[in-house]
């Protein structure tokens, strides 16, 4: 529950903020395209392979060994010594959501910089007009004009971060403290062969997954009522 907890706070909020943070500065410049492109390319890369990937990148071996790892070869590079980052209980939740973040933020911006695109040249250059600056631009402008797009977008990470389990499986098998819900069932079910627990656990899931899909449905209907 408190990684769970720990994903949903800290995944959704670097996904959504992020996915916005980009779309908003590549809006409308020659290598939007490009940059588009390159971020949205992990969409197409299953969990699995995402994880295993991953593996690769947090690699570890001991002080004084050549490191396999991008990042410990990076540290190593720089004087660092290396870090166990996915073994390491005070920083592994932090590198699976770091896993999540790379491959949903692409999609994120995708869907807002859709919207940004949808809000009227005449409200921009009017706000422009009345001196608003970009950081207001951009608050009180873009912001609540995008809001219900903004709804959907987190809602649907929300549920993919409460149904997650590949990249946890795939990266630690939920050991070194980064068990989530999802993580727990399977393992309840198929390795404990504890059915009751098992069911307990999706039931629960199922409940706290059907809030969240009913807010994004009526979200998604306002939506296309007021277009």
């Amino acid at each position: 529950m408190r990684n769970n907890l720990l994903w949903l706070v800290l995944a959704s909020t670097l996904t959504v903020g992020l996915g916005l943070l980009v779309a908003v500065l590549i809006d409308r410049v020659k290598i939007e395209r490009v940059v588009k492109s390159a971020l949205f390319i992990p969409m197409a890369i299953s969990f699995v392979a995402a994880g295993v990937i991953w593996k690769f990148v947090y690699a570890f071996e001991p002080a004084g060994e050549t490191q396999i790892g991008l990042l410990n070869g990076i540290v190593t590079f720089f004087g660092g010594n290396p870090v166990s980052w996915i073994t390491q209980a005070a920083i592994s939740n932090f590198a699976l959501i770091a896993v999540f973040t790379w491959m949903w933020t692409g999609y994120c911006m995708v869907i807002l910089s859709a919207a940004l695109k949808g809000i009227p040249d005449e409200i921009i250059e009017a706000a422009k007009i009345d001196g608003a600056s970009r950081f207001t631009l951009f608050w009180r402008v873009m912001v609540p004009m995008i809001s219900s797009t903004m709804a959907v977008v987190t809602t649907t990470m929300v549920i993919s971060i409460l149904k997650i389990f590949d990249v946890v499986y795939v990266m630690t098998g939920g050991n070194y403290h980064t068990n989530v819900i999802a993580l727990n069932f399977y393992q309840q079910l198929f390795t404990f062969n504890d059915n009751g627990q098992a069911g307990a656990l999706a039931v629960f899931l199922l409940i706290l997954v059907i809030p969240v899909m009913y807010y994004n449905v009526r979200a998604m209907r306002e939506g296309g009522a007021r277009r």
